[in-house]
């Protein structure tokens, strides 16, 4: 499965601590167009670079897409 355009809900469900993101707010990096503004570059987190677009992870759309982080998220927070 590729990133879906237009989606974004893996730079706002999760937290990304290298980022100090929370949880639930979108990423500084996360563009206007819901894409990742540092993709390909270095300064990218290895955990967002790692992260696989799967239908378990994403579903069949965005809406979809964030419940499922949010519920993932929810279920891997100490």
């Amino acid at each position: 499965m590729e990133c879906r355009l237009g989606c974004g809900a893996c730079c706002i469900a999760p937290s990304i601590s290298s980022l100090n993101k929370p949880a639930g707010v979108p990423c500084v990096h996360l563009t206007e167009d819901m894409r990742c503004g540092i993709f390909g570059k270095p300064e990218r987190p290895k955990v967002c670079a790692d992260f696989p677009a799967l239908q378990e992870h994403c579903g069949t759309r965005r809406e979809e897409a964030l419940i499922l982080l949010t519920q993932l998220e929810a279920d891997t927070c100490p």
